[in-house]
């Protein structure tokens, strides 16, 4: 099957064809007929399946076949996402897909000015994608008017759960006209998702383009047993000989990103941290600086990393386990994507067994163990539990325990503030 087999009209193809591609994805070859029949949709993929296209391809297309060149410019969709990284890659798309056609969006996430975004919104949008607290601060202050949206779509709707959104998407979808189109994207389905879904979609179009809850088959994944306070140690021999010039690297609270992000560059390895309590223009400088090489090493927690768009990534590090089994999936899906090979080495001390466990338990498949000379894990050493809140921060080897600090709420969000990671001294900013 090629693009121009999917009735999408000549402005689109152009635009696609420009970026390179003649073939869709599994995924866009499913999703996007029923999308254009005006189907609600429930889509199961993997990142890096192409999942952003193919929601975004037949949206313009609906769209351009209703265009009324005379009407005022209202708000016709609405795009909800987890995070600020992954509304600006939504947004990038459908600039870069909608280049040829009359159509003005808008991404508003919060972190930044909410005046700039109030006077786009004054002046007519088509089509908006925005994370869940800012838009409500928008729908608090009047300055957006969602009575006219014909389609919406939830992306990444279990993570947005995982970050407390719930109540969030709840408050938006009770605004949004009853008659609509209605599009769930989502890598993982819990019973929570199983109940969104009851209560938005109907007789929705399913498509899972990935085997339930497991990770990709094109990822080398692989497990090195070391104590907790040699971890940091042991992934620098491991960048050096190995001469890896590419890595993202994952951590469950902020502290310990920051921590081992100081340690790499004492050593020579250069290093950046992205996490909620970065400045959003210091997570895009640090992403820039990792996709063009000059920045080897990323260190990033979970919420923040989540939407990083980082073409042909070739290792992905599990500094510390995530307590959430499903997070292993996400953290691996960055790389490996798109067809390309990808490694994922996660270093495992005597406290995270029974996170290993979980994980093992999800994919459904034993992962090789391996020691390192020199670094052989100490028999002595008992198993300890990570201090944690619901999610796993502290532990051995980890920041002292330390009481959460409530940070500055961002455009002033009326919901209780949530903490990144779900642990004690994570990041305690939602990202917007």
């Amino acid at each position: 099957m090629l693009f121009t087999d999917l009735n999408l009209s000549a402005p689109i193809l152009k635009a696609v064809a420009e970026e390179g591609y003649t073939t869709p994805t599994p995924v866009q070859a499913q999703a996007i007929p029923p999308i254009l029949e005006g189907r609600d949709m429930l889509a199961g993929a993997q990142t890096g399946t192409g999942k952003t296209a193919g929601f975004t391809l037949p949206m313009l297309e609906i769209l351009s076949r209703a265009h009324n060149a005379k009407g005022p410019r209202r708000v016709r969709v609405l795009i909800l996402t987890p995070t600020r990284e992954l509304a600006a890659q939504v947004g990038d798309s459908v600039k870069t897909y909608g280049k040829y056609l009359p159509f003005k969006s808008a991404v508003i996430f919060g972190g930044v000015g909410i005046q700039p975004q109030i006077t786009t919104l004054r002046n007519g949008v088509d089509i908006l994608v925005a994370t869940p607290g800012r838009l409500l601060d928008h729908v608090s202050q009047g300055t957006v008017d969602l009575r006219h949206v014909e389609m919406f779509v939830l992306d990444e709707a279990d993570r947005m759960l995982d970050m407390g959104f719930i109540k969030d998407i709840r408050r938006v979808i009770a605004i949004l006209p009853a008659k609509k189109q209605n599009l769930l994207f989502s890598a993982t389905y819990s019973d929570e998702i199983k109940k969104l879904c009851e209560s938005i979609l109907r007789n929705p179009a399913v498509v899972e383009v990935a085997r339930r809850n497991t990770s990709s088959d094109l990822v080398k994944q692989s497990v090195i047993l070391v104590d907790c306070k040699r971890k940091s140690a042991l992934l620098g021999k491991l960048i050096a000989d190995n001469k890896w010039e590419q890595v993202l690297v994952f951590t469950r609270t902020k502290h310990q990103a920051n921590k081992l992000s100081e340690y790499l560059q004492k050593i020579g390895i250069t290093s950046a941290a992205i996490h909620g309590n970065k400045s959003q223009s210091a997570r895009t400088k640090a992403l820039a600086d990792f996709k063009s090489g000059a920045v080897k090493i990323l260190v990033a927690t979970d919420i923040a990393a989540r939407g990083l768009d980082i073409d042909q990534l070739p290792h992905v590090v599990n500094l510390e386990l995530p307590n959430i089994a499903e997070d292993y999936v996400h953290r691996i899906g960055r790389t490996g994507r798109a067809g390309n090979a990808g490694e994922a080495v996660s270093l495992v001390c005597v406290d995270e067994y029974d996170y290993l466990k979980g994980i093992e338990k999800l994919i459904n498949r034993k992962l090789d163990r391996n020691i390192i000379e020199g670094f052989e894990p100490d028999p002595s050493i008992k198993a300890e539990p990570i201090l944690q809140g619901r999610g796993g921060g502290g532990g051995r080897g980890n920041a002292p325990r330390s009481k959460p600090q409530g940070q500055k709420r961002e455009g002033g969000s009326r919901e209780p503030q949530k903490r990144e990671n779900r642990t004690h001294h994570g990041d305690s900013r939602r990202s917007r």
